[in-house]
């Protein structure tokens, strides 16, 4: 019977909440090799030494991974803060840690509680 009870339980129980379609995991950056230009560049090399018709296809395909980094260059975060903002907030972040790590100092050298001594 306790099987039975923990099924009608389960029944009456809502199923978990869905995630929002608004939280998307953050996209996962791209492998190394796909920042490498050189193997195309190879590639045209190579066509171009054996008079291939292959090398316009491999120039676009250049010119698209020229495009597709320039897209992922301009959507990285702080891209648009300039070198001046870049320092000044390091400078900022930089006097919050002096700061908390005296603090943290400050509050370790304080005798908070008694410790008996028998």
């Amino acid at each position: 019977m306790a099987s039975g009870g923990s099924a009608a339980r389960a029944a009456e129980e809502p199923p978990p909440p869905e995630p929002p379609a608004e939280q998307k995991p953050p996209p996962q950056p791209p492998a190394q090799e796909e920042f490498s230009f050189l193997p195309l560049v190879h590639d045209i090399i190579k066509c171009m030494d054996k008079d291939s018709q292959d090398v316009h296809q491999v120039l676009n395909e250049l010119k698209n991974k020229f495009q597709e980094m320039r897209k992922l260059i301009s959507s990285m975060p702080g891209i648009g803060v300039s070198p001046e903002q870049q320092q000044q907030q390091l400078q900022n972040l930089r006097e919050q840690v002096r700061t908390k790590n005296e603090l943290l100092q400050k509050y370790k050298s304080l005798c908070m509680f008694e410790i008996p001594k028998e």
